[in-house]
């Protein structure tokens, strides 16, 4: 009786001081890389405008010959500890983590002018959030943190081959990339 009583004690402060423990909120998602424009200015033809890297949605134009094709797959896992070991746990209780909750973004991202290929990018991004007793992310935060990763790295690729890109693009009224015939 002594011992289940001081058990009872024990679980009771430990619970009071674990409430006290304030969990960080996740900070909102930015982007590591300041967006800025491309060089060129480009048509969306496969993809949401809501839902495009910065660099590409600040480069849209609805009369360029260049085409934007963007695309996002996003994938989710989660990894929980099993009740039976966690309810036993003692540190449970002060706020140790009880899972996480995981989302994979990939996109790929085709620019094409007329028939010419002039880029195709590939990124992938994963983002995990550990829980415990008293915060849990949502879903939609773990999300949206994958997506922001995901566009950022995008954006660094564009931004490393923007000169390169711009300079392929044919100017108006001149064919692209045509070599002079050898006399």
């Amino acid at each position: 009786m002594r011992y289940s009583i001081a058990l009872a004690a024990l679980l009771a402060s430990t619970c009071v001081i674990a409430c006290g423990v304030q969990q960080p909120e996740l900070p909102p998602p930015e982007a590591a890389t300041p967006a800025h424009p491309l060089p060129f200015k480009g048509r969306l033809v496969d993809g949401d405008p809501s839902e495009l890297p910065p660099a590409v949605a600040l480069s849209l134009s609805h009369t360029s010959t260049v085409t934007f094709a963007y695309r996002e797959e996003l994938s989710h896992d989660e990894y929980h500890i099993p009740l039976i070991v966690s309810a036993f746990d003692p540190v449970t209780y002060v706020g140790a983590p009880l899972g996480d909750y995981g989302v994979t973004a990939f996109a790929s991202l085709s620019i094409v002018e007329g028939d010419r290929v002039l880029g195709d990018y590939t990124a992938k991004a994963h983002v995990t959030k550990s829980y415990n007793l008293y915060s849990e992310p949502t879903h939609q935060e773990v999300e949206q943190a994958a997506r922001v990763a995901v566009r950022d790295r995008i954006d660094k690729k564009l931004y490393h081959d923007a000169a390169h890109l711009a300079d392929s693009i044919a100017p108006v009224g001149r064919p692209a990339l045509i070599a002079p015939l050898e006399k």
